[in-house]
C-alpha cells in the first residue's frame, strides 16, 4: 500500500486535507468518497520526497514540510510505547503498524510507518524495515528491536526503548530549560549595549565636542568604543558566518574534534557537566542494550557514538577491544582516566556478581540526578554573573558620561 496526500471538500463544502493509505490513486479516491470527502488533488507521498513538487515555474514549496517535517525524540517515544502495547496484546505486526499509522499525528512519521509496514508485509523483519530510516531510528533503536524479535520479547524491548527515550528527553529538557534564561539574558544584554554604543553615544559625543576641551580618560575610552562600533558594526555580518564556516571546516578533521572535546572536558564547570552527561548516557544506554539481549560488543559500539564526545568515545572503543580479548570492562575504563572512580568501581562489582545491567542503571540514575543538581547550580551562578556584568557596563557608561558633566564649568571655560 502507498500513502497519498489529498485536498478536497467534505459533504458540507468545507475544505479538508490529510493523508490516506491505499493501493493506488483510484483506490484512494474511492476510500475518500466513502468517507464523504470529494478530493480535488491526490499526490503519492514517500519518506524520501522533499518539501517541493513540480518543475520550473510550476514548482510548489510546502513550508510545513520544509521547516516542520522532522520527527522528534518525544514523538518516537510515544509511538514506541503505543506499539509496545499493541504487540504485547498479541496483535500481528502489520495490523499494529496499520493502527499506529492512524494514531500518529506527525505526517513524516506516518509516511515512514506506512513504508515500514509495507516492507514487513513483504517479509522483512521490523528491524530490517526500520534500518532504511537512520534519521528516525538510530543504531540503538534498530539493534534493540532486532534483539527483541530474536528473543521473542519485542513488547518488553519496546517498553525499555520507551523508558530510555523518555529519560533522554527528560535529561535534554532539563539542560535546555536551565540554559534558556542565561542565554536569553546574554542576547538581550548584547543587543541593548550594542544599540547604546551605535545609536545613543554618538549623539552624546556631539555635545562633548561642542565643549572643545579635554575629556576624562574613561570618556575617551567610551567614545572610542562607540566610534569603532558605529563605523565597523557591519563587519559582524561577515565575521560571524566566516567564523562559523572556519570552525565547520576545522572540525571536519577527526583529530580536531578530539582536541575540541578534550578542551571542553578541561573547562572547570562546563567540562564537569559534559563528562557526567556522557557518563550518564554511557551507563543508561549500556544497561538498556544489555538488558534487551544485545551482545556486549555490539552494545559498546553503539554506546561509543551515543556519548557524543570523541575523547570518551575513544576510551569506550579501547575498552571494547580489551573485552574482545576476554578482559574486564572496568579495568580499561579506569585506565583511560575519563570515567569517575565510582563508575568503574560499580561496573567491576557488576561484572563480578553478574548484575552489570542493574549496576549501570543505578549509576545512570545517580549521575542524572547529579546533572540536574550541577545544572541548577550553574544557572544560579550565571544569573548573578550576568547581572554583575550588565551592572558593570551600565556603571562604566554612566561614569563616562557623568564625569564631563560634573566638570562642565571647566570644560566650558
Amino acid at each position: 500500500m502507498a500513502v497519498f496526500e489529498y485536498q478536497g471538500f467534505d459533504s458540507g463544502g468545507k475544505a479538508v486535507k490529510g493523508i490516506i493509505d491505499a493501493e493506488g490513486v483510484k483506490s484512494a479516491r474511492s476510500k475518500l468518497r466513502k468517507q464523504g470527502v470529494f478530493p480535488t488533488d491526490i499526490d503519492e507521498q514517500s519518506s524520501g520526497r522533499g518539501a517541493t513538487k513540480g518543475k520550473g515555474l510550476n514548482v510548489e514549496i510546502d513550508f510545513g514540510k520544509l521547516f516542520g517535517g522532522g520527527v522528534s525524540v518525544g514523538q518516537i517515544s510515544t509511538m514506541t510505547s503505543q506499539l509496545s502495547t499493541l504487540v504485547g496484546a498479541g496483535i500481528p505486526m502489520v495490523e499494529s503498524l496499520t493502527a499506529m499509522i492512524d494514531q500518529v499525528d506527525n505526517e513524516s512519521l506516518r509516511i515512514i510507518l506506512a513504508e515500514v509496514r509495507d516492507k514487513v508485509n513483504e517479509g522483512d523483519s521490523l528491524a530490517k524495515a526500520m534500518k532504511g530510516y537512520p534519521h528516525v531510528f538510530g543504531d540503538l533503536y534498530i539493534n534493540m528491536v532486532s534483539a527483541g524479535e530474536t528473543s521473542g520479547a519485542l513488547d518488553v524491548v519496546l517498553q525499555r526503548l520507551t523508558e530510555y527515550t523518555e529519560a533522554s528527553v527528560k535529561l535534554r529538557g532539563k539542560i535546555i530549560s536551565a540554559m534558556i534564561y542565561p542565554v536569553l539574558m546574554s542576547f538581550v544584554g548584547i543587543a541593548i549595549v550594542g544599540g547604546l554604543f551605535i545609536f545613543v553615544i554618538p549623539k552624546i559625543r556631539k555635545i562633548f565636542d561642542s565643549f572643545g576641551a579635554d575629556l576624562p580618560f574613561v570618556t575617551d575610552v567610551l567614545l572610542g568604543i562607540s566610534d569603532f562600533a558605529s563605523a565597523w558594526w557591519w563587519t559582524a555580518l561577515f565575521i560571524v558566518p566566516g567564523t562559523y564556516y572556519g570552525y565547520w571546516r576545522w572540525k571536519k578533521k577527526p583529530e580536531n574534534l578530539e582536541k575540541r572535546d578534550r578542551f571542553i572536558l578541561w573547562l572547570p564547570l562546563f567540562g564537569r557537566i559534559t563528562r557526567i552527561v556522557a557518563v550518564s548516557r554511557f551507563c543508561r544506554t549500556m544497561s538498556t542494550l544489555l538488558a534487551s539481549g544485545v551482545p556486549i560488543l555490539t552494545a559498546m559500539t553503539i554506546v561509543a557514538r551515543v556519548v557524543e564526545n570523541k575523547v570518551i568515545e575513544k576510551a569506550v572503543n579501547d575498552a571494547a577491544r580489551n573485552v574482545t580479548e576476554g578482559q574486564s570492562l572496568a579495568v580499561p575504563l579506569k585506565a583511560s582516566g575519563q570515567f569517575p572512580p565510582m563508575v568503574t568501581h560499580m561496573i567491576a562489582i557488576g561484572e563480578r556478581t553478574g548484575d552489570l545491567e542493574p549496576m549501570l542503571e543505578k549509576v545512570a540514575d545517580a549521575y542524572e540526578q547529579e546533572v540536574d543538581n550541577t545544572v541548577n547550580a550553574l544557572t544560579s551562578l550565571l544569573e548573578p554573573i550576568l547581572i554583575i556584568g550588565m551592572g558593570g557596563v551600565v556603571a562604566f557608561v554612566a561614569l563616562a558620561i557623568l564625569l564631563p558633566m560634573l566638570n562642565l564649568s571647566s570644560l566650558s571655560g
